[in-house]
């Protein structure tokens, strides 16, 4: 296939681009920034570039991974984030099904975070007596910034022109897999690699997980024609666990963990007196026939047998901190 990847020079994008030239796919990578892995320097805000992209590149399939992201928000007002977020996705799906287009399929990165409102962020401070199940049914979604109504309308406009053209369309709802310090680092008494070693049991993947879901995705589109798939390391949790997950966390792990803490006490590491949310992605398991490689059983093992905990989280490349890159986080 001749795939278009937007947000070529992110972090989702360096991993997803040689995964796909390595199937033997041709990938042309458009970003904002210049990168290895960016072919075509421009935003998908602007029209005539995806078009141009498509039609001298004879594209037929499109993976949708570039964005502006949460931490954007303090850079970049909101109708930045819908002329990327909102129009620049509704370029690119209108292009892909204009007239004379070869697209056959198309893959939108979404996020988990449009589906957590200000309630389920706050969950324990309203004196929430169980961890919410987050899975593809949950409603209603009550996005509680402008990220998350932007990736939600892109959603929508997907499920739009899909319904009206036919077009094979597939949406990655990804939890988070990048690698920054977490935005509510000041209220978590966890290091870093800490902090994103428990997450592992309920709202995180790495980022070679989130490629490989994408290419996945892409295979499948045409079986799958249009769906909607959480993308997350796979929970060992069960819905029965959510009260005892809000009332003290480390009494389940140790449940389905047993060596956990003896692992953790080796590294002075904690983990979170309290989940308030766990990702399900066992649609994707059973519909995309997608399952991460990597959760919390296998960061597990690889602490216990290295000797530092950075193996685990790579750092963040240069030029991934420079804006306007669309890199994709979730």
């Amino acid at each position: 296939m001749n795939v278009l990847v937007t947000g070529s020079s992110g972090w989702l994008g360096m991993y997803l681009v040689p995964r796909l030239k390595a199937l033997g796919h041709r990938v042309v990578g458009i970003d904002p920034a210049a990168g290895p892995t960016t072919d075509v320097v421009g935003s998908i805000a602007d029209r005539a570039l995806v078009r141009k992209s498509l039609k001298d590149n004879e594209i037929t399939a499109i993976v949708h991974a570039g964005a502006l992201h949460k931490p954007h928000i303090e850079s970049h007002g909101n109708q930045a984030f819908i002329d990327v977020n909102v129009t620049g996705t509704l370029n690119l799906l209108e292009e892909a099904t204009a007239a004379g287009s070869k697209v056959d399929r198309f893959v939108f990165t979404s996020t988990t975070s449009l589906m957590i409102s200000q309630e389920i962020r706050n969950a324990r401070e309203r004196g929430a007596r169980a961890a919410h199940w987050i899975d593809e049914e949950m409603t209603p979604l009550l996005p509680r910034n402008i990220y998350g109504v932007s990736k939600l309308a892109a959603e929508h406009l997907c499920r739009m022109v899909a319904a009206a053209s036919g077009l094979p369309t597939v949406i990655l709802r990804t939890s988070r897999f990048f690698p920054e310090e977490d935005d509510m680092s000041h209220k978590i008494v966890q290091s870093g690699p800490n902090t994103k070693a428990n997450e592992f049991l309920f709202r995180r993947l790495t980022v070679e997980d989130a490629a490989e879901a994408h290419v996945v995705a892409l295979d499948r589109a045409p079986q799958i024609g249009f769906d909607t798939f959480i993308v997350s390391a796979l929970t060992p949790f069960e819905r029965s666990d959510c009260e005892q997950l809000m009332e003290y966390a480390p009494v389940v792990v140790h449940h389905y963990f047993p060596r956990y803490r003896e692992i953790y006490a080796r590294r002075n590491w904690m983990m979170f007196d309290n989940i308030d949310r766990v990702y399900d992605s066992h649609k994707a398991m059973r519909r995309l026939g997608f399952v991460c490689r990597t959760g919390f059983g296998e960061v597990l093992e690889r602490l216990d047998r290295e000797p530092a905990p950075d193996v685990l989280f790579k750092p963040v490349p240069p030029h991934i901190k420079q804006p306007p890159s669309l890199s994709a986080k979730a």
